[in-house]
């Protein structure tokens, strides 16, 4: 904390104090003047320097951090939160080009991959014949590298000429497929669940956490293209949509 950052805490005299000092402090987030990261005030020295109570003061700072905008640590003090990464709904995503538009740095991972017919369990997991042949493969995507996207996906290699050669060592699978596949349908369904112990392991965060799973399958005509699992941390995510009478817009 510096002088600097506790003196541009202003109060604008209008409604109750502990709205005043949410507002300033919101103000201050939404401004880009404290970037994510950047350390908030104690309490007690809020109190002092805005001649607040701390009842007050502690008021503001739980209404700021339940819209998102600051985090809370008994250990390391309160900081301004990271923007969850806002998803359009119905894309296909490009997730290095999300990272990226989110002013940070990307990187992935293969974590695994196999090739041929699929076990017994993926097979099931993504409703596909064993008879099938298909790339499987594990993909974790970085933003400043902390873990950002679980990715699990299978590539149809009927659907899919040269996936077999391809290591992906240059572009994630995803961005490759969109510009070595042609898809002419698209299903997509999104879902809540508590991460799995090797998930929350890979994600970093505790099992049980909330996730977001978007579950996406790809055909070009009658013949499947891909299918990809993405679980992404639910406190860093929000999917938006926009449309309008006739559908997205």
């Amino acid at each position: 904390m510096t002088e600097t950052r506790l003196d541009a805490v202003k109060l604008d005299g209008a409604g109750p104090v502990y709205d005043q000092i949410r507002r300033a402090i919101r103000d201050l987030v939404v401004s880009g003047a404290w970037p994510p990261g950047t350390s908030v005030p104690p309490e007690h020295a809020l109190m002092e320097q805005l001649g607040a109570s701390r009842m007050t003061v502690h008021r503001a700072l739980v209404q700021l951090a339940r819209e998102g905008l600051i985090t809370r640590r008994r250990r390391s003090g309160t900081i301004v939160a990271s923007p969850p990464a806002s998803h359009a709904m119905f894309d296909i995503l490009s997730i290095p080009e999300e990272v990226r538009r989110l002013g940070q740095h990307y990187a992935y991972a293969i974590l695994s991959r196999s090739d041929g017919r699929p076990s017994a369990e993926v097979a099931e997991r993504f409703g596909i014949k064993r008879s099938e042949r298909v790339a499987h493969l594990i993909v974790l995507h970085r933003a400043d590298g902390k873990p950002h996207v679980l990715e699990e996906r299978i590539i149809h290699a009927a659907g899919v000429p040269g996936v077999g050669e391809e290591d992906f060592a240059e572009t994630p699978p995803g961005d490759w497929l969109l510009k070595h596949s042609l898809w002419s349908q698209a299903e997509h369904a999104i879902s809540a669940v508590g991460a799995g112990a090797e998930d929350a392991a890979l994600l970093d965060i505790a099992e049980g956490e909330p996730c977001l799973l978007v579950e996406r399958r790809t055909w070009n005509q009658a013949q499947p293209v891909t299918a990809v699992r993405l679980l992404h941390p639910g406190s860093r995510h929000r999917f938006v949509g926009r449309f309008g009478p006739y559908g997205a817009v």
